[in-house]
C-alpha cells in the first residue's frame, strides 16, 4: 500500500489523483475504474469479491451494507494517501419480488446497499474530499428512478433516493465538493446475445456499454466539469424520451 502523502501531496495534484470506485469488480463499476486507471489515476475498489482486481487498482473487500465496514475502509485509504480526489459510488443490488412477496429486511437490504452506501461513504469520505484541490462525488442511479418494471419497488425506491441525495450532497459539500449523478438506461454489462431489435428500438441504434458510462463519469471527475454540480445526466441511448404505446 503507498505511504501516507506530505504536506504538499494533500493538495490534490491531479498528476496523482486518488480515487475510490465501489461495485469495481464487475460491469459499470469495473469500466469505471479501468478508465481513471488508463487516465492516471490511482484506484481503490470496493466489492464484495474484488476477484482478481489486485492485477489493476488496491482491491478492498467490503459489505457496504455496514457502516463500520465502511469508516474502516475509507480510514485506510486515508491512512495511505492523506486525501481523496474522486468518489463513485456504484455498487448495488436487485431483489425483484411482487410487493407481498417482498419482506421489510429485503426491502432495508436493497437500501442499504444503494442508497444509505452513498450517504455513508459521503460521510466518511468528507474530510478527504475536502483536502483535495478538486473533489467531486459521482454516484451511479438508473433510469428506474423515473421509469418502472413490475416487482422492482426496492430498487426503484433507492436509485430515486440517490438522485435526491446527489443534490442534496451537492449543496452540502458544495463548493469543496462537486456530486453528480449518472442514470444508465439498458447498459449491457455481461455481453448478452442481442438482436438488432434490441438495438433498434433505442433512439441512439445500440444498447448501451459500460465504457459508456465510464466516459461521462471520468468527465465529471475531471477538470472540464468544474461548473457541474447538483445534476443528473441520463445516459440512455434516448429510451425515457420515447414515447411509446400498444
Amino acid at each position: 500500500m503507498p505511504q501516507r502523502g506530505n504536506a504538499d501531496d494533500t493538495q490534490g495534484s491531479r498528476e496523482n489523483r486518488i480515487a475510490l470506485v465501489t461495485g469495481s469488480a464487475h460491469g459499470i463499476g469495473r469500466a469505471i475504474a479501468d478508465r481513471l486507471l488508463q487516465d492516471g489515476w490511482t484506484v481503490h475498489g470496493l466489492d464484495r469479491d474484488p476477484q482478481h482486481a489486485a492485477e489493476r487498482f488496491h482491491p478492498h473487500r467490503i459489505d457496504l451494507a455496514n457502516p463500520a465496514a465502511i469508516e474502516r475502509t475509507v480510514a485506510a485509504i486515508g491512512d495511505a494517501h492523506g486525501r481523496l480526489d474522486a468518489l463513485v459510488s456504484n455498487a448495488g443490488i436487485m431483489i425483484r419480488k411482487p410487493i407481498r412477496e417482498l419482506s421489510v429486511s429485503e426491502w432495508n437490504t436493497v437500501i442499504a446497499s444503494n442508497l444509505s452506501a452513498l450517504f455513508l461513504l459521503a460521510r466518511a469520505a468528507q474530510p478527504l474530499l475536502d483536502r483535495s484541490d478538486a473533489a467531486a462525488i459521482v454516484a451511479i442511479a438508473s433510469t428506474r428512478a423515473h421509469m418502472s418494471e413490475p416487482d422492482t419497488e426496492a430498487y426503484a425506491a433507492s436509485k430515486g433516493g440517490i438522485v435526491a441525495l446527489t443534490h442534496a450532497l451537492s449543496i452540502s459539500l458544495g463548493p469543496k465538493v462537486r456530486c453528480n449523478c449518472i442514470s444508465p438506461g439498458w447498459i449491457d454489462v455481461d455481453g448478452e446475445t442481442l438482436s438488432p431489435e434490441d438495438h433498434a428500438q433505442h433512439p441512439a441504434g445500440r444498447v448501451g456499454t459500460p465504457a459508456d458510462v465510464a466516459a461521462m463519469a471520468a468527465w465529471l471527475l475531471g477538470p472540464e466539469s468544474g461548473f457541474v454540480t447538483g445534476a443528473e445526466f441520463v445516459i440512455d441511448g434516448g429510451m425515457t424520451r420515447k414515447m411509446i404505446y400498444k
